[in-house]
């Protein structure tokens, strides 16, 4: 078993101050993978008081030198890929080549598209040609606290740490208690590619002591959080009293809708993408919605794809779905589908209860359920697993009304060969995001939602800015 209970602070690793062990579960076995340690209040302050030291220092730093240890950070990373991918696929479950080319591969993908974004940055520009000697200054915004989640672990650590180091931030990485190993992984990247000491520092804990102290630090300016609705909500109300910049990336509901004109393959499309990564994506397109002419038909598509979806450990090579994370996940999932039974849903796929050829590990049985009605309890939660709701449509005024009906906001789906369609669903849809046709979001496009899904835009431009403050500035003398 793995132990590392150290922390990474002003460049080096250090023992908590108090002891507080923490067993790190594989999804897969059920057994303990790690032994870490959860951080205190002292802890977080010692990894704050580091970040202030550094900043000044680092803000200094010209803009192409901060581009350059980025790159070496990527350098690592190349170096050691597959014991990334080993480290996430042990801790949160993600089949190994999966875990491979989508979950580690998520590092090498930003921040190739934030180095190109970067050269889009001016930090200083007039304002327009009609006000000489005024100008704007783009500046970083301080010490920024870092809490990213389990389920896509290195995908919200870069999306948070890279752009923050870019724009000149020093930073205090929490990651998931859950998910804490491919973080320390990170660590070892950053401080072999020479970055400063005290730029980047990370504390291991659990939201309710290091993620608090966070984002209730006096010194701490920005909070940059990717995870559940409800602990959003209790990092705004602990940030509040500081008046620090919070931008929240949480929870989603995705609706996809799915007209009589949509290609052969939309259906199945929409079920892969819902049973990728267990259903552990925040953008998960929970909902499909179904013009009624197609609807029996693509029941019975869903039914045959769910059931064709194998279900096995992370450690096997394959194309198969892994384990959801723990225990406490797999009983909310259950309790979803039972709910989903109780209400009337009619399951088509899957079910409750493990697998039958699996005894142990937190498996769930790849789950659809049809003729699902609006205000059912799984068409209005996020279960956060392999449950893929259906339901029939007769207008295109019927699908925008129940696919915004939603708390959430986070990435809405249309499938339609009608053009003029697409255009007009994709700005009638209340959501941060429109994915049409099976076609992803180019390189450079932010990701990020509104309502109950946060309003956080990571990636490209816009994710290196969340991290910068505006100045304007008059009587600029040329």
């Amino acid at each position: 078993m793995f132990e590392k209970r150290q922390f990474y602070i002003n460049g080096q690793w250090v023992d908590p101050i108090r002891k507080h062990d923490h067993f790190v579960i594989n999804p897969s076995t059920e057994e303990p993978c790690a032994l870490i340690s959860l951080g205190s209040d002292e802890d977080t302050d010692a990894a704050v008081s580091a970040a202030k030291t550094a900043f000044p220092g680092w803000a200094a730093t010209p803009p192409a030198e901060r581009k350059r240890y980025v790159e070496a950070i990527l350098a690592e990373f190349d170096k050691r890929r597959q014991e990334m991918a080993e480290a996430i696929s042990v801790e949160m479950g993600a089949p190994i080549d999966f875990a491979f080319s989508a979950q580690a591969g998520c590092l090498d993908w930003h921040l190739k598209n934030f180095l190109v974004a970067f050269d889009e940055i001016q930090w200083l520009k007039p304002l327009n040609a009609n006000a000489p000697g005024n100008m704007v200054a783009q500046e970083p915004i301080g010490v920024v606290g870092l809490i990213t989640p389990w389920n896509w672990p290195m995908n919200q650590v870069t999306l948070k740490v890279i752009p923050a180091l870019l724009a000149g931030c020093t930073c205090v990485l929490k990651p998931s208690e859950e998910a804490p190993l491919s973080s320390m992984l990170f660590a070892e990247f950053v401080h072999d590619a020479g970055v400063p000491a005290g730029v980047f520092n990370l504390v291991n804990g659990d939201g309710a002591g290091v993620g608090t102290r966070l984002s209730s630090h006096p010194d701490v300016e920005m909070i940059s959080f990717t995870g559940s609705t409800r602990a959003g909500r209790a990092i705004s109300k602990a940030a509040a009293e500081t008046l620090k910049r919070v931008t929240l990336e949480l929870g989603g509901k995705g609706a996809n809708l799915v007209f009589a004109d949509a290609d052969d393959a939309a259906v199945e499309r929409g079920v892969r993408h819902m049973m990728s990564n267990s259903g552990q994506s925040c953008n998960a397109p929970s909902r499909m919605l179904v013009e009624r002419p197609l609807y029996d038909k693509a029941v019975q598509i869903a039914a045959d794809v769910a059931n064709s979806i194998t279900v096995g450990p992370a450690s096997e090579h394959g194309n198969h779905i892994g384990p959801v994370v723990n225990k406490r996940q797999w009983d909310i999932i259950q309790g979803y589908i039972e709910k989903g039974i109780e209400e009337g849903g009619r399951v088509v796929a899957g079910g409750p209860g493990l697998p039958q050829h699996l005894n142990r590990g937190y498996y769930v049985r790849p789950t659809v359920f049809a003729d699902v009605k609006p205000g059912m309890t799984i068409e209005r939660e996020e279960i956060f697993g392999p449950v893929l709701t259906m339901m029939p449509f007769d207008s295109e005024e019927e699908a925008v009304q129940i696919a915004n009906d939603t708390p959430y906001g986070l990435t809405s789906y249309v499938q339609t060969q009608d053009r003029t369609r697409r255009n007009r669903l994709s700005l009638q849809l209340k959501s941060g995001m429109v994915e049409m046709n099976g076609e992803a979001r180019a390189a450079g496009a932010f990701f990020g939602g509104v309502k109950a899904s946060g309003r956080a835009r990571e990636g490209g431009v816009w994710g290196i800015e969340e991290f910068l403050e505006s100045k304007a500035i008059s009587g600029w003398a040329d």
